[in-house]
């Protein structure tokens, strides 16, 4: 392992604030990890926000510049992983508002003022073999994105760093400078309209699940014959 590559094994096992601390030294290793740690997160968020992977791919990777080229400003009122979400909230937000050429989102309407600005993948394990599944596991993801990026702003935000991210309550109110409460609402209501949006789009292929025709069918009919009949 090469001098480098040792170092990130060590500063893997180091909390942020020390990272940070080695970071606006513009240590190499300290850099990797803080990255890698934070990658999935700033993806998805700003995924959520622009619904182009190219674009949230685009975001992260200017985020990182912003943050470690400014990371001065960073004070520590929040962690280190909520400042650079707010970062990447941002500049997902402004580039929505120039692409669209209209006004930022408009999260007051949603219930609550939006203040300060952070897939999504629903990635197919590598693990498995099967292509049948592996290509089932990608229809599966592509409905489920699909009706993710059909929620509403807001929502669909917070489900993101909530459900998909797994932030927790308080994590998600913070990010989103909204209230306990209000974050719970949101995701209530991204959760039913998605649950709508699914069955709508799944529901005239349940009929069709678990089949039992064919060659199966055939064969157990065969099988039955046999012991019954012919035994």
């Amino acid at each position: 392992m090469s001098s480098l590559g040792h170092r990130v094994v060590q500063a893997e096992a180091i909390g942020d604030e020390e990272l940070v601390r080695l970071a606006r030294d513009r240590d190499e290793a300290a850099v990797r990890v803080l990255t890698r740690r934070y990658n999935r997160r700033l993806f998805r968020i700003a995924r959520s926000i622009l619904r182009s992977d190219s674009e949230a791919e685009d975001v992260v990777q200017e985020t990182y510049v912003r943050a470690f080229t400014g990371i001065d400003r960073f004070r520590g009122d929040s962690g280190f992983g909520t400042w650079l979400t707010r970062i990447a909230m941002n500049e997902a937000l402004g580039r929505l508002r120039a692409r669209q050429r209209r006004p930022m989102v408009d999260w007051d309407s949603q219930g609550e003022s939006f203040s300060q600005a952070e897939i999504l993948r629903f990635p197919v394990s590598a693990r498995n073999s099967d292509p049948e599944h592996a290509m089932a596991q990608g229809e599966i993801r592509l409905i489920l994105e699909r009706a993710i990026d059909a929620l509403p702003d807001a929502f669909r935000a917070v489900f993101v760093a909530r459900i998909v991210e797994g932030m927790t309550v308080e994590e998600t109110a913070d990010l989103f400078n909204l209230r306990e409460e209000t974050v719970k609402t949101r995701l209530h209501r991204a959760r039913v309209l998605l649950r709508e949006a699914l069955e709508s789009e799944l529901g005239t292929g349940l009929t069709s699940t678990f089949p039992f025709a064919g060659p199966r069918c055939d064969r157990m009919t065969e099988t039955v014959v046999q012991r019954i009949c012919r035994s």
